[in-house]
């Protein structure tokens, strides 16, 4: 059994993902009425049209023969640029099989503006193109259909009504509590949970968690569409396309009266701009790129509170980095603070205030940089009475000293200087695939990676006194003190921690206990401890902890886990926590036993609400969004564990 402790943590540091992260995209966001949509099922190759001599060759082969017959030049590519992570992949790299299962012109756009735009520095277009199909056996346009027109909603949409039963961003609250005192269903009730529809999204792993305002529900997708759906039958109201994929929740605000529209949608996409749009039309208000770092991306929700959103900045640098002729390395996370009527910018502060500079050469002589990296991954937390905006950090990517990184940051709201920071882990810096300390950019030694990737949670205690939550990937939770420079109060670990965490995308909290899922999906089997833990928010003391059940993965035992890293949801005497292995249960806030329990991948969603076949599979990421009597969950992140899947799911009381 693990105890409670109050040192400071280190252990195996997760490898971050080096390919798949987005999907070509045009230059501007436009509003569609029909888009075209892609889906990508299985690990089956998609029917593609050859001559009639190499498609009988086909049949013959492995998916590996068949991707080298495809494109031999892709073939010789692969073994030179990718072979060495994608055949041997460990931790965040997806190993070959699971690229297959995407399509061609997703792969085409993290090799020219995504994760790997590094490593694919210097490849033709037509070479960039080849290596696409080899990667993913499939030709470029043969995965497209078109979007039925039944799924447009034939009833015009109710007025947005902010006060109306709803799950606004990220967290719920300006807290981050993610807990929903309102959810429009008891306790008993959550037996009776059956699915009410199921929507089908373009592209092949899901993104991002739904946002419920009344009878609208807004989601947001890898492939880079944004759609409000009607929460009580899936149909849509609009969808547009963003220049690249769109992984935040989306935050919802009252425009004065003076704009010609009522309600803005905002969010951030994954070239650094932040969007906002018509809520009740989906047409663009304005777009401003906040970070022009190359590898730079927005990743955590943006955070509305008035007149201003608040906005995180995170990158993946840290996997440019490996490169060692890569000048490594010059990102630093940001919050930055924007108009949200315009668009414009009123402040940006780094997480590490000191600018990156030219400190020492590689062995192979390139120049790098420092102190770089604290990217911030998750929406901030904000602090109503204090005037403070908290956010957590993840780890330094280079030799330079920083106090930035791996720490809890406060910023002042309404200027952005950094009013006080806590760095729970320091001198963890730390690069993607760095088997040799000190070899090319690689820092010595190599942290443990031990970022904090979810929000802090502000809660109140009976006595009146406040605390900062925070959970990290070392599996500790932590307990600060706002009115003292963020000092701990207490820590506890709850797992083992490692790669892909410990805590991953963060806990819940009631008025009570936060609620802690534990990943560990990275650690020895004999040693990992998934599962969720309840814990009392004044001292840290466990009140229950409930390990994951076996693992039942309806695809079969391949990257089959039990790891439980989506974000958690708690209402009045319920928690609900996803699991890899594609499982939506609900636990006892009392004592943690399991009270409904629903297999998301175990069969195929023929008759979605949009028409779009879809299929569900680890739920990861975003957690469950409760409103109105509903719950709606997104099933199908699998991109480096588990399994991909592409749908949507509302729950409802005996599915009425």
């Amino acid at each position: 059994m693990l105890k409670r402790r109050r040192k400071r943590v280190s252990g195996v540091r997760p490898i971050l993902p080096t390919c798949v992260r987005d999907m070509k995209t045009p230059n501007s966001v436009r509003l569609l009425i029909f888009p075209i949509a892609a889906l990508l099922s299985g690990l089956a190759l998609q029917a593609i049209s050859l001559p009639p001599a190499q498609s009988a060759a086909l049949t013959e082969q492995t998916p590996a023969d068949q991707a080298a017959t495809l494109s031999p030049e892709g073939d010789q590519l692969y073994k030179q640029k990718c072979a060495a992570c994608h055949d041997n992949a460990e931790g965040r790299v997806p190993p070959l099989f699971l690229l297959r299962r995407r399509r061609p012109e997703e792969v085409v756009q993290i090799l020219t503006s995504g994760a790997m735009k590094q490593q694919a520095a210097g490849l033709s277009p037509d070479q960039i193109q080849a290596l696409a199909v080899f990667v993913t056996g499939k030709q470029m346009g043969t995965t497209a259909s078109a979007f039925p027109l039944t799924s447009l909603c034939k009833a015009a949409a109710s007025p947005i009504n902010l006060k109306a039963a709803g799950w606004n961003g990220w967290g719920h609250d300006l807290e981050n509590s993610r807990f929903q005192p309102k959810p429009g269903l008891a306790a008993e009730d959550i037996g009776k949970l059956k699915l009410k529809w199921a929507f089908g999204y373009p592209g092949t792993i899901t993104y991002g968690q739904p946002t419920v305002i009344g009878d609208h529900l807004y989601v947001t997708t890898e492939a880079g569409w944004v759609y409000c759906l009607n929460t009580q039958t899936g149909c849509v109201y609009w969808q547009i396309k963003a220049d690249s994929g769109v992984r935040t929740a989306i935050s919802v605000g009252a425009l004065p009266a003076s704009a010609p529209v009522k309600f803005a949608a905002y969010f951030g996409d994954e070239k650094s701009f932040v969007h906002a749009v018509d809520a009740e039309t989906g047409k663009e208000l304005w777009k401003k790129k906040i970070e022009d770092h190359p590898v730079s991306r927005i990743t955590g929700a943006p955070l509305l509170y008035r007149d201003r959103i608040y906005v995180p900045v995170s990158s993946f640098e840290e996997g440019a980095g490996r490169d060692p002729s890569y000048e490594c390395c010059k990102f630093r996370g940001s919050i930055t603070a924007l108009n949200a009527y315009t668009g414009e910018i009123i402040w940006k502060t780094f997480s590490i205030a000191d600018e990156p500079k030219p400190y020492k050469k590689n062995s192979k002589g390139t120049q790098m940089y420092g102190p770089a990296g604290a990217a911030i991954w998750s929406a901030p937390t904000l602090d109503v009475k204090r005037k403070v905006i908290y956010a957590g950090t993840g780890n330094s990517y280079t030799d330079v000293p920083t106090g930035g990184a791996n720490a809890i940051v406060a910023f002042d709201m309404d200027r952005g200087r950094v009013k006080w920071q806590n760095q729970v882990t320091a001198h963890d810096n730390f690069l993607v695939g760095c088997r040799q300390p000190g070899v090319g950019n690689c820092p010595d030694p190599v942290g443990p990676d031990f970022d904090f990737g979810s929000s802090p949670i502000l809660r109140t205690l009976p006595n009146g006194k406040q605390i900062i939550l925070a959970g990290q990937k070392s599996g500790v939770v932590s307990a600060l003190d706002p009115d003292d420079h963020g000092k701990i109060l207490w820590q506890t670990q709850v797992g083992l921690g490692g790669a892909l965490g410990g805590v991953e995308w963060g806990p819940a909290a009631d008025e009570s206990n936060i609620y802690v899922a534990i990943s560990d999906v990275a650690m020895p089997p004999d040693k990992r401890l998934p599962g969720l833990t309840a814990l009392k928010i004044s001292t840290g003391d466990k009140v229950w902890s409930k390990p994951a059940p076996a693992a039942q993965c309806s695809w079969g035992n391949l990257r089959c886990t039990n790891a439980q890293s989506a974000a958690v949801t708690v209402i009045p005497g319920v928690v609900f926590s996803g699991s890899l292995d594609g499982h939506l249960r609900a636990y006892s806030t009392k004592d943690g036993s399991v009270v409904w329990d629903f297999d998301t991948a175990e069969k195929p969603y023929e008759n979605t609400a949009n028409g779009i076949k879809a299929k569900g599979g680890s739920i990861d990421t975003g957690g469950v969004a409760v409103a109105g009597g509903m719950l709606f969950v997104n099933s199908g992140y699998g991109r480096f564990v588990g399994q991909p899947g592409n749908v949507l799911l509302a729950f409802s009381v005996d599915g009425e």
